[in-house]
């Protein structure tokens, strides 16, 4: 049986010291042994920014795409070879602006596949500029008087968009954020899992000590019932989306994978391609 001690490589992540990305690491590689994968049963795939790093740093497969487009990877991947348990991440800049559209979309499809968000509410990697997760008047090298703009409410718009599985978490709760992960990863269909991880070189507003006084635990809230879709919508809109645990779970929605007509039961990856003359002159046939 594996730990997550097999889900390590050799590669050193260059994240800055602190940077909230070492414990969703963390917590992904746990969650994958607690579940009982070994590192050829996972793929990681990753999009651009700091957070796109993180295929690289964990033994399974990998894939680094191009900027907000980790999750048709990702869904392509799982299409071709569905028992592969598949992970896409990225950062909030990656997923809710240049891939907002992939992500609603992804969402409404209920494809079964867990995305893990690094939502530190700035671009880090390239120094410091607005996100769509930026709060109104955030100053940075690209807002220097101020974002005039409204911060995304993302949990909000996945519940509206139709997603089964919702969740947020605390990159300092190690515990929830593992235990989260491992629920994405259970259940049969998209699993969207926001992780609060705080930029500690650009990011001086949303803090450790910010999340710690702002957040509110799910588990606190007396008689909250995470299979109530309007009481999940209520209780973001109350707490302004300042909430970790397990937001809202659909288990009556089948997957995308469920739906799709004469959709194999033998994983392409391992399916027979080859096509003999006779197979291919009779499809041939059909544009002539």
């Amino acid at each position: 049986m594996a730990t997550f001690k097999d889900f390590r490589n050799n590669v050193k992540p260059n994240w800055c010291p602190g940077c909230g990305d070492f414990s969703v690491q963390a917590a992904i590689q746990r969650a994958a042994a607690n579940v009982g994968l070994v590192p050829e049963e996972l793929a990681v795939v990753s999009g651009i920014g700091c957070s796109g790093r993180i295929s690289g740093y964990i033994n399974s497969y990998g894939f680094h795409g191009i900027h907000g487009r980790s999750l048709p990877i990702a869904q392509g991947v799982k299409m071709a070879n569905k028992d592969l348990t598949v992970i896409a991440s990225g950062g909030d800049g990656d997923g809710f602006a240049i891939g907002l559209g992939h992500t609603i979309h992804a969402i409404r499809r209920n494809i079964d596949i867990t995305y893990i968000v690094m939502d530190n509410q700035i671009y880090g990697l390239t120094k410091g500029q607005t996100s769509p997760r930026s709060s109104v008047g955030f100053k940075t090298k690209s807002t220097p008087q101020g974002s005039i703009e409204s911060s995304l409410s993302v949990m909000e718009m996945a519940l509206t968009a139709g997603a089964t599985f919702v969740a947020q978490s605390f990159s300092t709760d190690l515990k929830d954020l593992t235990s989260l992960i491992e629920q994405g990863i259970n259940h049969k269909g998209f699993s969207l899992i926001n992780v609060f991880s705080p930029c500690v070189t650009y990011n001086k507003v949303n803090t450790y000590d910010w999340f710690k006084e702002n957040l509110t635990k799910l588990s606190d809230i007396e008689g909250y019932d995470a299979h109530n879709k309007v009481s999940a919508m209520q209780t973001l809109m109350e707490h302004d989306g300042l909430v970790t645990g397990l937001i809202y779970q659909n288990t009556e929605q089948k997957s995308y994978q469920e739906l799709v007509h004469n959709y194999s039961e033998e994983p392409l990856a391992k399916a027979k391609l080859e096509l003999d003359e006779a197979q291919f002159n009779e499809l041939v046939k059909e544009f002539m």
